[in-house]
């Protein structure tokens, strides 16, 4: 899984197959024991995928890039929402939204980030903010 601007040769790939998450990053220090395992955290309501953790988070040093994609389910989306109002969400405490690219023939969405996420665990989700925005709006 390649990060656009990087050596294919500098990215670390980690992929949990049953799970449909990949990972791949460039840093300075990678751990070995860095990978993905299914989660027990209870996912969000908006939820289009199982939440997945990011193991040896911490370990990671003098990071340039992190790219996250994740297979969704879009039979989950609710009704009226477009098929592209999904994104990458992140959390510990709280689930946060990322920057997210939808591929609506592969049913994955990926975020690329130049820095770790802000939490560990991963999950793909219904993204409402421009929904909200709009209802801010009127």
């Amino acid at each position: 899984m390649a990060i656009p601007g990087y050596d294919s040769s500098n990215v670390a790939e980690f992929t949990l197959e049953q799970a449909g998450a990949r990972i791949a990053v460039v840093a300075g220090v990678v751990p070995d024991e860095f990978g993905l395992e299914k989660s027990g955290r209870e996912p969000p309501v908006d939820a289009l995928s199982d939440p997945v953790d990011l193991v040896s988070f911490d370990g990671l040093k003098a990071v340039e890039a992190v790219k996250i994609s994740l297979v969704y389910d879009p039979s989950q989306l609710p009704p009226g929402a477009s098929p592209t109002d999904v994104a990458v969400a992140v959390g510990d405490d709280g689930w946060e939204p990322l920057e997210s690219t939808v591929d609506l023939e592969e049913t994955t969405v990926t975020s690329i980030l130049n820095d770790r996420p802000p939490g560990s665990t991963v999950v793909a989700g219904y993204d409402d903010r421009d929904v909200e925005a709009e209802r801010a709006a009127e």
